[in-house]
């Protein structure tokens, strides 16, 4: 990230633990109109950059020199803070790269893990924890009820709903943060998940909070029909008045999966979009655009690091050192 960004930044992160912060805000915002924008925001990661034996290292994608938990902070506050860590290396690694890997090499999180590891310890405070879904277009597949479907994953995650939502503090700086989790029906987005954002979002913009969302998800919910897809609408709206109007600062973080429904609304219109290494991200998936156009699509060609090139995000961020 650009040094003028980053003082910015860091301005309107001081300035807003005063309450007294809109000019910095407006600085900010005004800066990231200029075409140098992601340039800025990539060169960091240009120079400084760690020697790695990852796979799928790339030195203009990737800072391995901090963890993924460190690293949120840092696009957050951008340095601004220092201290101590609430989990050592050694925890942190443990704790994500356990046994269990997704196709992106990585232990799939659940949305509890993402929080615990991301939110200072005690400050974490969940909002709409008891809104659940009511079948709204009674759907009904050959293989089970709708109903009967969310109560499985229920029992199955402990979640009401696909996405968990709340405040907390990050280093002391109060944020808003929703995390998606793919383990409640592929992180489908039904009209819970659109209506506990939404909620998330106007809070965060009555209270100006910073905003953090977590995308995990195959795309809208399909039990729920074109209620699902009036979500994108309703997210993207209130983030308009958020971004637009207030002058707020939105970070989008893209885990594997991201497509569909999000990808098409709330999880491409951070300030500031982060990839985790080797993430599968796209709108449609690689078999329906195939079936669709009758043509092969290339391999790779939904991968964060291909689509990094292409523009689509700021950096590529590994979890672990």
């Amino acid at each position: 990230m650009g040094s003028s960004f980053l003082s910015e930044l860091e301005s309107f992160f001081y300035s807003y633990r005063n309450s007294s912060y809109l000019n910095s805000i407006n600085s900010i915002y005004l800066n990231n109109v200029n075409s140098s924008y992601r340039n800025n925001v990539n060169s960091s990661y240009r120079n400084n950059v760690s020697k790695s034996n990852h796979p799928h290292y790339d030195r203009y994608m990737y800072d391995t020199k901090y963890s993924w938990d460190k690293h949120i902070n840092s696009c957050i506050n951008n340095y601004i803070l220092s201290g101590s860590n609430n989990y050592s290396d050694s925890y942190i690694y443990s704790y994500i790269c356990g046994q269990s890997r997704t196709r992106s090499g990585t232990r799939e999180f659940h949305s509890s893990d993402r929080i615990e590891l991301s939110i200072d310890p005690g400050t974490w405070n969940p909002m709409d924890e008891d809104m659940v879904s009511l079948d709204p277009i009674a759907f009904h597949s050959g293989e089970e009820p709708y109903k009967e479907r969310i109560d499985f994953y229920q029992r199955r995650t402990g979640l009401t709903d696909a996405v968990q939502t709340g405040t907390g503090q990050l280093n002391g700086i109060p944020v808003a943060i929703g995390v998606m989790d793919f383990q409640f029906m592929g992180g489908s987005m039904g009209s819970v998940v659109g209506e506990k954002i939404t909620r998330l979002i106007e809070y965060a913009t009555n209270e100006f909070l910073p905003l953090i969302l977590v995308c995990s998800s195959g795309g809208a919910r399909m039990q729920e029909g074109s209620l699902s897809l009036m979500q994108m609408a309703k997210i993207s709206s209130a983030l308009y008045d958020y971004q637009s109007n207030k002058k707020l600062f939105y970070v989008s973080i893209l885990t594997s999966p991201t497509t569909g429904g999000v990808t098409a609304s709330f999880g491409m219109l951070g300030d500031i979009i982060i990839a985790e290494p080797n993430s599968y991200i796209a709108f449609a998936g690689k078999r329906v655009i195939e079936q669709t156009l009758k043509k092969t699509v290339p391999e790779g060609s939904q991968a964060a690091e291909y689509l990094f090139h292409k523009g689509l995000f700021d950096p590529i961020v590994p979890r672990n050192t």
